[in-house]
């Protein structure tokens, strides 16, 4: 249980796919702009990265070493596909924002990386546990970004006004995601390497 809680705290703080490994961050600035929108794009990576990391560790034993990048592409493809097909269906307003990026979800190196480097050597457990800390890690990093976006830019927090002071509506443009992220990025490395002096010096 120890190690399980571990591989979900790991990808929730440790090896965060935005905010410390600095990748898929077309996500982070093109549709963080509300929280909504951050929170839906967060889930739906949550969910294609815990089925790739569970099929590919089911798959393991089967794949051809030469072949298993195609593979694993064809896996987060087929993944994706049905989100893809269940948002167009459950959330279409959303869907018409964002639908296309919810296709490049194909391409995001965190997935992949996670394929190739975790579920395609260890078992459905862990592997299970490991697609859910990166997809929570995700989804917190969307979260946080687009909390901060809506909040500076429109005054409002999930379309519920709380800002009575004049906006920054630089922050919902693409140049604001730029520097949300860049921000947040920064306060969340100082934030940790903060703790990791703190627990040394005890």
């Amino acid at each position: 249980m120890n190690s399980s809680l571990g591989l979900i705290k790991d990808g929730i703080f440790k090896d965060n796919a935005i905010f410390k490994l600095a990748l898929s961050l077309c996500p982070s600035i093109a549709v963080t702009n509300n929280v909504r929108n951050g929170v839906l794009m967060g889930t739906a990576v949550l969910f294609v990265q815990v089925m790739v990391n569970v099929t590919i560790s089911l798959m393991r034993g089967i794949i051809h070493p030469r072949i298993r990048l195609p593979i694993f592409m064809l896996v987060i493809s087929g993944w994706v596909t049905v989100t893809d097909l269940v948002m167009a269906a459950y959330a279409q307003d959303a869907y018409k924002q964002m639908g296309l990026y919810i296709q490049l979800i194909v391409a995001f190196a965190s997935i992949l990386a996670r394929a190739e480097m975790f579920a395609s050597k260890q078992p459905v457990m862990p592997s299970l546990f490991d697609g859910i800390g990166m997809g929570l890690g995700f989804l917190f990093s969307l979260t946080v970004i687009s909390l901060f976006r809506e909040f500076l830019g429109k005054g409002s927090v999930w379309g519920v006004p709380v800002l009575h002071a004049k906006p920054l509506l630089i922050m919902i443009l693409p140049a604001g995601g730029f520097f949300a992220v860049g921000i947040l990025m920064g306060f969340f490395n100082c934030l940790g390497a903060r703790m990791r002096k703190k627990a040394r010096s005890r």
